[in-house]
């Protein structure tokens, strides 16, 4: 239901009127909607992707989702990371342009050329290899630096639930965190994305100089995905820990990175999926 208030594009929140049907009969009241807008980032003025995201740390989900496709490596391949502003097209501000530096910048053509090329030819037959095998050429399996305790492990859920103000609110979103060995949470994010979550967490500390997170428990609500190990890879975070189910390629993604991938993580135990010996019993 509308109330027909003019909307801030770049709020996590809105608010919005429903109808609660229940036992006690039907009852209208204001509630609170998790915000979804599209996000297009442009490199160099150009279109290069469009995504379904929750307002807010535009510009850490932007490096964040450029590390993970392979455009950049590090902070110095990024120069300027802005918002597309206009006072008459307020629906601008859901553009952020990106210009890249030095060699991030030379090989762009090619590697535009590249990925066009493997989402045009690769069936869903065989995406899970290649995803696998471009990996490779990227990073090298993560060394084991880090220990957790099983107490820490438990505790990932819990302390990233802790940090999830907008779900409190809406109920409608995942979240990510990076805490340390101990449990200590070094930075969280939300949106209606799991993934987009991941990256804010990681563009931000990208932006911030800090990769690779070698060290580093990143632990997410919901289950994890091929994506989100992927993520991790690339930034050099050892262990994943999910509240829910891996899948089979989040699984093989794992192995292949050296990344210990926790599932099932609740109050009572976890399941291990891959490289345990970081898993103090």
């Amino acid at each position: 239901m509308s109330d027909g208030v003019v909307r801030d594009l770049l709020s996590p929140r809105r608010v919005v009127y429903v109808r609660r049907v229940s036992d006690e009969g039907v009852v209208d009241e204001r509630d609170v909607a998790a915000v979804e807008e599209p996000l297009e980032i442009r490199l160099h003025d150009r279109p290069f992707a469009v995504i379904m995201r929750t307002p807010g740390a535009d510009r850490y989900l932007a490096a964040g989702f450029l590390l993970a496709e392979g455009l950049i490596a590090c902070a110095d391949d990024l120069g300027a990371v802005e918002h597309c502003r206009h006072p008459e097209h307020p629906e601008s501000h859901n553009v952020v342009n990106v210009f890249l530096l030095g060699d991030a910048a030379a090989e762009l053509p090619a590697k535009l050329e590249g990925r066009r090329n493997v989402l045009t030819h690769s069936s869903c037959g065989i995406c899970g290899r290649v995803t696998i095998d471009s990996l490779r050429t990227r990073a090298i399996p993560l060394p084991v630096t880090m220990t957790i305790s099983r107490a820490a492990a438990l505790s990932l859920p819990a302390r990233l639930r802790a940090r999830q103000p907008l779900f409190d609110e809406t109920g409608a979103l995942h979240a990510a965190g990076l805490f340390t060995a101990s449990g200590e949470c070094v930075a969280t994010a939300e949106d209606v994305g799991r993934h987009n979550a991941v990256d804010k967490v990681v563009g931000g500390l990208l932006l911030e100089g800090r990769l690779p997170l070698t060290g580093h428990a990143l632990a997410v609500s919901g289950r994890a995905s091929y994506e989100i190990v992927q993520k991790a890879w690339l930034a050099g975070i050892e262990i994943v820990c999910a509240v829910s189910a891996p899948s089979s390629l989040a699984i093989d993604v794992a192995e292949e990175a050296g990344i210990t991938l926790i599932g099932f993580a609740r109050a009572n135990g976890f399941n291990i999926y891959s490289k345990p010996a970081r898993v103090r019993m």
